[in-house]
Protein backbone atom coordinates (compact mmCIF):
# COMPACT_ATOMS: atom_id res chain seq x y z
CA UNK A 1 0.00 0.00 0.00
CA UNK A 2 2.70 2.45 0.95
CA UNK A 3 4.52 1.65 -2.39
CA UNK A 4 0.80 2.81 -4.48
CA UNK A 5 1.17 5.51 -2.40
CA UNK A 6 4.46 7.26 -3.39
CA UNK A 7 3.61 6.13 -6.70
CA UNK A 8 6.25 3.19 -7.44
CA UNK A 9 3.82 0.91 -9.08
CA UNK A 10 1.45 3.26 -11.12
CA UNK A 11 3.97 2.95 -14.91
CA UNK A 12 5.27 5.71 -16.70
CA UNK A 13 4.36 8.98 -16.24
CA UNK A 14 3.06 11.49 -18.49
CA UNK A 15 6.35 13.11 -19.38
CA UNK A 16 8.24 8.99 -20.24
CA UNK A 17 4.71 8.55 -22.21
CA UNK A 18 5.21 11.71 -24.17
CA UNK A 19 8.65 10.62 -25.36
CA UNK A 20 8.06 7.07 -26.31
CA UNK A 21 7.07 7.11 -30.31
CA UNK A 22 5.89 4.22 -32.29
CA UNK A 23 6.84 4.42 -35.88
CA UNK A 24 4.89 3.68 -38.62
CA UNK A 25 5.53 -0.25 -39.55
CA UNK A 26 7.02 1.64 -43.06
CA UNK A 27 9.71 2.99 -41.15
CA UNK A 28 12.35 0.40 -41.50
CA UNK A 29 15.27 -0.46 -43.06
CA UNK A 30 16.39 -3.24 -44.92
CA UNK A 31 19.60 -4.49 -43.17
CA UNK A 32 20.09 -8.38 -45.38
CA UNK A 33 18.30 -10.82 -46.66
CA UNK A 34 19.17 -14.48 -45.37
CA UNK A 35 17.96 -17.85 -46.46
CA UNK A 36 18.89 -21.33 -45.29
CA UNK A 37 20.89 -23.52 -48.07
CA UNK A 38 20.60 -27.22 -47.37
CA UNK A 39 23.91 -27.84 -49.02
CA UNK A 40 25.38 -24.17 -48.53
CA UNK A 41 23.95 -23.27 -44.77
CA UNK A 42 23.22 -19.77 -44.41
CA UNK A 43 23.38 -17.31 -47.16
CA UNK A 44 23.43 -13.60 -47.03
CA UNK A 45 24.27 -13.38 -43.06
CA UNK A 46 26.04 -10.11 -41.89
CA UNK A 47 29.51 -10.95 -40.79
CA UNK A 48 29.00 -10.07 -36.71
CA UNK A 49 26.61 -13.51 -36.66
CA UNK A 50 28.82 -15.67 -39.02
CA UNK A 51 30.25 -17.28 -35.68
CA UNK A 52 26.82 -18.33 -34.19
CA UNK A 53 25.27 -19.24 -37.62
CA UNK A 54 27.77 -21.67 -37.65
CA UNK A 55 27.16 -23.46 -34.31
CA UNK A 56 24.92 -26.68 -36.03
CA UNK A 57 24.68 -27.38 -39.65
CA UNK A 58 21.18 -26.84 -40.13
CA UNK A 59 18.36 -24.36 -39.41
CA UNK A 60 18.08 -25.13 -36.02
CA UNK A 61 20.40 -24.94 -32.68
CA UNK A 62 20.71 -28.53 -32.47
CA UNK A 63 21.29 -31.13 -35.15
CA UNK A 64 18.60 -33.82 -33.21
CA UNK A 65 14.95 -33.69 -33.56
CA UNK A 66 15.13 -31.58 -36.81
CA UNK A 67 13.24 -32.76 -39.71
CA UNK A 68 15.82 -33.63 -42.84
CA UNK A 69 14.44 -30.37 -44.92
CA UNK A 70 16.09 -28.42 -42.19
CA UNK A 71 19.55 -30.42 -42.43
CA UNK A 72 22.45 -29.16 -44.05
CA UNK A 73 22.98 -32.18 -46.29
CA UNK A 74 25.97 -33.24 -48.74
CA UNK A 75 25.85 -35.95 -51.49
CA UNK A 76 27.36 -39.34 -50.75
CA UNK A 77 28.65 -41.51 -53.33
CA UNK A 78 25.53 -43.19 -54.56
CA UNK A 79 23.87 -39.61 -55.35
CA UNK A 80 21.58 -39.21 -51.80
CA UNK A 81 21.44 -35.94 -50.35
CA UNK A 82 22.29 -36.81 -46.99
CA UNK A 83 22.67 -34.98 -43.42
CA UNK A 84 25.93 -33.19 -42.81
CA UNK A 85 26.13 -35.14 -39.54
CA UNK A 86 25.40 -38.40 -40.73
CA UNK A 87 28.04 -38.32 -42.83
CA UNK A 88 30.95 -36.73 -40.16
CA UNK A 89 29.61 -40.29 -37.87
CA UNK A 90 29.85 -42.75 -40.92
CA UNK A 91 33.24 -40.63 -42.28
CA UNK A 92 34.50 -40.96 -37.97
CA UNK A 93 32.85 -44.81 -37.85
CA UNK A 94 34.83 -45.88 -41.01
CA UNK A 95 38.31 -44.16 -40.17
CA UNK A 96 38.11 -45.76 -36.37
CA UNK A 97 37.47 -49.76 -37.73
CA UNK A 98 34.13 -49.53 -36.93
CA UNK A 99 32.96 -51.89 -38.88
CA UNK A 100 35.39 -54.56 -37.57
CA UNK A 101 34.15 -53.81 -34.15
CA UNK A 102 32.41 -56.88 -32.77
CA UNK A 103 28.57 -56.16 -31.63
CA UNK A 104 29.12 -52.72 -33.65
CA UNK A 105 25.10 -50.61 -33.75
CA UNK A 106 24.43 -53.23 -30.83
CA UNK A 107 26.42 -52.42 -28.00
CA UNK A 108 25.82 -49.29 -26.25
CA UNK A 109 28.38 -46.16 -25.30
CA UNK A 110 28.80 -44.76 -22.36
CA UNK A 111 25.94 -41.72 -22.15
CA UNK A 112 28.41 -39.19 -20.58
CA UNK A 113 30.58 -39.19 -23.84
CA UNK A 114 27.33 -39.63 -26.00
CA UNK A 115 26.38 -35.69 -24.64
CA UNK A 116 29.17 -34.46 -24.92
CA UNK A 117 29.72 -35.75 -28.76
CA UNK A 118 26.18 -34.39 -29.22
CA UNK A 119 27.24 -31.20 -27.69
CA UNK A 120 30.51 -30.95 -30.75
CA UNK A 121 28.10 -32.14 -32.93
CA UNK A 122 25.49 -29.34 -32.58
CA UNK A 123 29.11 -27.05 -33.03
CA UNK A 124 29.47 -29.06 -36.44
CA UNK A 125 32.61 -30.97 -34.50
CA UNK A 126 33.08 -34.11 -34.15
CA UNK A 127 35.94 -35.23 -31.48
CA UNK A 128 38.83 -37.55 -32.60
CA UNK A 129 39.40 -40.98 -31.32
CA UNK A 130 35.75 -40.85 -30.16
CA UNK A 131 33.99 -44.90 -28.86
CA UNK A 132 33.51 -46.24 -31.88
CA UNK A 133 30.01 -47.74 -30.05
CA UNK A 134 29.08 -43.78 -29.12
CA UNK A 135 29.72 -42.79 -32.77
CA UNK A 136 26.89 -45.99 -34.08
CA UNK A 137 24.82 -45.25 -30.68
CA UNK A 138 24.50 -41.43 -31.87
CA UNK A 139 23.67 -42.63 -35.65
CA UNK A 140 20.80 -44.59 -34.18
CA UNK A 141 19.78 -41.53 -32.38
CA UNK A 142 19.39 -39.47 -34.82
CA UNK A 143 17.26 -41.99 -36.66
CA UNK A 144 14.89 -42.28 -33.27
CA UNK A 145 14.97 -38.21 -32.65
CA UNK A 146 13.81 -37.61 -36.41
CA UNK A 147 10.07 -35.96 -36.20
CA UNK A 148 7.45 -38.65 -37.82
CA UNK A 149 10.24 -41.50 -38.14
CA UNK A 150 11.77 -42.12 -41.04
CA UNK A 151 9.14 -45.17 -42.06
CA UNK A 152 5.70 -43.90 -40.48
CA UNK A 153 4.65 -42.56 -43.81
CA UNK A 154 4.66 -46.26 -45.10
CA UNK A 155 0.97 -47.82 -44.75
CA UNK A 156 0.85 -50.17 -41.46
CA UNK A 157 -1.20 -52.97 -43.44
CA UNK A 158 1.74 -53.03 -46.46
CA UNK A 159 4.22 -53.37 -44.20
CA UNK A 160 2.65 -56.02 -42.45
CA UNK A 161 1.71 -57.90 -46.30
CA UNK A 162 5.62 -57.44 -47.69
CA UNK A 163 6.80 -60.98 -47.99
CA UNK A 164 9.58 -60.54 -50.73
CA UNK A 165 12.53 -58.71 -52.04
CA UNK A 166 10.21 -57.24 -54.20
CA UNK A 167 7.38 -56.09 -51.93
CA UNK A 168 9.72 -54.32 -50.51
CA UNK A 169 10.82 -52.85 -52.93
CA UNK A 170 7.58 -51.10 -53.56
CA UNK A 171 6.35 -50.00 -50.60
CA UNK A 172 9.99 -47.88 -49.99
CA UNK A 173 9.18 -46.52 -53.40
CA UNK A 174 6.25 -44.83 -51.63
CA UNK A 175 7.89 -42.79 -48.95
CA UNK A 176 8.61 -39.24 -49.86
CA UNK A 177 11.94 -37.84 -51.92
CA UNK A 178 14.10 -36.84 -48.89
CA UNK A 179 13.13 -39.73 -46.65
CA UNK A 180 13.80 -42.52 -49.96
CA UNK A 181 17.06 -41.25 -49.96
CA UNK A 182 17.87 -41.19 -46.51
CA UNK A 183 16.94 -44.59 -46.31
CA UNK A 184 19.04 -45.98 -49.28
CA UNK A 185 21.97 -44.02 -47.31
CA UNK A 186 20.96 -46.14 -44.32
CA UNK A 187 20.85 -49.54 -45.81
CA UNK A 188 24.24 -48.94 -47.72
CA UNK A 189 25.48 -48.59 -44.45
CA UNK A 190 24.32 -51.72 -42.73
CA UNK A 191 24.94 -53.71 -45.87
CA UNK A 192 28.79 -52.56 -45.21
CA UNK A 193 28.13 -53.84 -41.57
CA UNK A 194 26.96 -56.82 -42.81
CA UNK A 195 29.70 -57.40 -44.95
CA UNK A 196 32.41 -57.53 -41.79
CA UNK A 197 29.79 -60.21 -40.03
CA UNK A 198 32.20 -62.77 -40.14
CA UNK A 199 34.57 -60.18 -37.58
CA UNK A 200 31.26 -58.24 -36.19
CA UNK A 201 28.88 -60.56 -35.38
CA UNK A 202 26.50 -58.55 -37.34
CA UNK A 203 24.96 -60.55 -39.63
CA UNK A 204 21.87 -59.17 -42.05
CA UNK A 205 19.15 -59.46 -39.58
CA UNK A 206 21.39 -58.84 -36.12
CA UNK A 207 21.68 -54.92 -38.06
CA UNK A 208 18.09 -54.97 -39.19
CA UNK A 209 17.06 -55.97 -35.41
CA UNK A 210 18.81 -52.94 -33.88
CA UNK A 211 17.84 -50.57 -36.91
CA UNK A 212 14.20 -51.09 -36.86
CA UNK A 213 12.93 -49.66 -33.52
CA UNK A 214 15.02 -46.39 -34.40
CA UNK A 215 13.10 -46.01 -37.85
CA UNK A 216 9.79 -45.48 -36.63
CA UNK A 217 7.57 -43.86 -33.85
CA UNK A 218 4.55 -44.79 -32.19
CA UNK A 219 2.81 -44.18 -28.68
CA UNK A 220 1.36 -47.13 -27.96
CA UNK A 221 3.83 -49.67 -26.89
CA UNK A 222 2.57 -53.00 -28.01
CA UNK A 223 1.84 -51.70 -31.47
CA UNK A 224 5.30 -50.25 -31.66
CA UNK A 225 7.01 -53.65 -30.65
CA UNK A 226 4.48 -55.46 -33.89
CA UNK A 227 5.24 -52.49 -35.74
CA UNK A 228 9.42 -52.48 -35.31
CA UNK A 229 9.08 -56.35 -36.13
CA UNK A 230 7.52 -55.59 -39.10
CA UNK A 231 10.01 -53.23 -40.21
CA UNK A 232 12.67 -54.99 -39.07
CA UNK A 233 11.96 -58.14 -41.84
CA UNK A 234 11.70 -55.09 -44.18
CA UNK A 235 15.18 -53.93 -43.27
CA UNK A 236 16.26 -57.08 -43.92
CA UNK A 237 14.73 -57.95 -46.72
CA UNK A 238 16.53 -54.63 -48.85
CA UNK A 239 19.93 -55.45 -46.53
CA UNK A 240 20.03 -58.59 -48.25
CA UNK A 241 18.97 -57.14 -51.94
CA UNK A 242 21.65 -54.74 -51.94
CA UNK A 243 23.88 -57.13 -51.18
CA UNK A 244 22.93 -59.11 -53.83
CA UNK A 245 23.20 -56.11 -56.32
CA UNK A 246 27.04 -55.54 -55.25
CA UNK A 247 27.49 -59.57 -55.93
CA UNK A 248 26.59 -59.07 -59.13
CA UNK A 249 28.64 -55.18 -59.91
CA UNK A 250 31.65 -57.34 -58.65
CA UNK A 251 30.85 -60.11 -60.93
CA UNK A 252 30.18 -58.26 -64.15
CA UNK A 253 32.98 -56.05 -63.64
CA UNK A 254 35.35 -59.43 -62.92
CA UNK A 255 33.74 -60.53 -66.64
CA UNK A 256 34.62 -57.29 -68.40
CA UNK A 257 38.29 -56.52 -66.72
CA UNK A 258 41.04 -56.18 -69.06
CA UNK A 259 43.12 -58.84 -66.63
CA UNK A 260 40.26 -61.50 -66.85
CA UNK A 261 41.09 -64.75 -68.41
CA UNK A 262 39.50 -64.43 -71.47
CA UNK A 263 39.23 -60.57 -72.70
CA UNK A 264 36.99 -59.26 -75.99
CA UNK A 265 40.15 -58.61 -77.56
CA UNK A 266 41.75 -61.68 -77.14
CA UNK A 267 38.67 -63.85 -78.03
CA UNK A 268 38.58 -61.66 -81.13
CA UNK A 269 42.10 -62.61 -82.16
CA UNK A 270 42.16 -65.86 -81.09
CA UNK A 271 38.75 -66.01 -84.20
CA UNK A 272 41.37 -64.52 -86.69
CA UNK A 273 44.19 -67.06 -85.80
CA UNK A 274 41.62 -69.85 -85.99
CA UNK A 275 40.22 -68.27 -89.43
CA UNK A 276 44.07 -67.91 -90.66
CA UNK A 277 44.75 -71.79 -89.91
CA UNK A 278 42.12 -73.08 -91.98
CA UNK A 279 43.27 -70.75 -94.60
CA UNK A 280 46.64 -72.57 -94.68
CA UNK A 281 44.94 -75.37 -94.50
CA UNK A 282 43.11 -75.22 -96.62
CA UNK A 283 45.71 -74.98 -99.66
CA UNK A 284 47.93 -78.14 -97.78
CA UNK A 285 48.01 -81.05 -100.55
CA UNK A 286 45.60 -83.43 -99.58
CA UNK A 287 47.94 -86.57 -99.17
CA UNK A 288 45.81 -89.64 -99.41
CA UNK A 289 44.12 -88.50 -102.81
CA UNK A 290 46.70 -86.01 -104.04
CA UNK A 291 43.65 -83.60 -104.07
CA UNK A 292 43.55 -80.26 -102.73
CA UNK A 293 41.30 -79.97 -99.70
CA UNK A 294 39.04 -77.30 -100.80
CA UNK A 295 37.19 -79.20 -103.25
CA UNK A 296 34.04 -80.85 -101.81
CA UNK A 297 33.89 -84.20 -99.53
CA UNK A 298 37.43 -86.28 -99.49
CA UNK A 299 36.84 -90.40 -99.69
CA UNK A 300 38.74 -91.80 -97.02
CA UNK A 301 38.19 -95.21 -97.93
CA UNK A 302 41.70 -96.30 -98.64
CA UNK A 303 42.83 -94.39 -95.27
CA UNK A 304 43.99 -95.76 -92.47
CA UNK A 305 40.93 -97.07 -90.43
CA UNK A 306 37.08 -96.93 -91.09
CA UNK A 307 36.38 -94.98 -94.53
CA UNK A 308 33.89 -91.68 -93.97
CA UNK A 309 33.38 -88.51 -95.95
CA UNK A 310 34.61 -85.22 -94.35
CA UNK A 311 33.01 -82.36 -95.73
CA UNK A 312 35.58 -79.45 -94.86
CA UNK A 313 33.61 -75.86 -94.57
CA UNK A 314 35.73 -72.65 -94.75
CA UNK A 315 33.25 -71.13 -92.28
CA UNK A 316 33.09 -73.64 -89.42
CA UNK A 317 35.42 -72.27 -86.88
CA UNK A 318 37.67 -74.72 -85.00
CA UNK A 319 36.38 -73.17 -82.19
CA UNK A 320 33.06 -74.08 -79.91
CA UNK A 321 30.11 -71.91 -80.72
CA UNK A 322 30.60 -70.82 -76.68
CA UNK A 323 34.38 -71.02 -76.39
CA UNK A 324 33.72 -69.31 -72.58
CA UNK A 325 32.93 -72.59 -70.36
CA UNK A 326 33.72 -71.56 -66.94
CA UNK A 327 36.11 -68.63 -68.14
CA UNK A 328 38.38 -71.94 -70.00
CA UNK A 329 38.90 -71.92 -73.65
CA UNK A 330 37.92 -75.50 -75.05
CA UNK A 331 39.06 -76.61 -78.46
CA UNK A 332 37.19 -78.78 -80.73
CA UNK A 333 38.85 -82.08 -80.44
CA UNK A 334 36.73 -83.95 -82.72
CA UNK A 335 38.67 -81.43 -85.36
CA UNK A 336 41.84 -82.74 -84.62
CA UNK A 337 40.73 -86.15 -84.52
CA UNK A 338 39.80 -86.22 -87.95
CA UNK A 339 42.52 -84.10 -89.13
CA UNK A 340 44.53 -87.29 -88.20
CA UNK A 341 43.27 -89.86 -90.59
CA UNK A 342 45.00 -88.18 -93.23
CA UNK A 343 48.50 -89.48 -91.64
Amino acid sequence: MEGEENGDDLGPTEAELASMKISWPTDVRHVAHVTFDKFQGFLGLPDEFEPEAHRAPSASATVFGVSVESMQCSLDPRGNSVPKVLLLLQQKLYAQGGLKTEGIFRINADNNQEELVRDLLNRGLVPDKVDVHCLSGLIKSWFRELPGGLLDSLPPDQVMQCKSEEDATKLVAQLPMAKAALLDWAVSLMADVVEEHHVNKMNARNVAMVFAPNMTQMSDPLTALKHAVQVMNVLNMLIMKELKSRQDSNSQQLNTSPNSLFSSNEHQSTLENAKSCRTRNAEKPNFVTGASANKGPINLSNARGKGEEISYDHEEPIWDKNPREDGKISRVDSVVERLEAFW
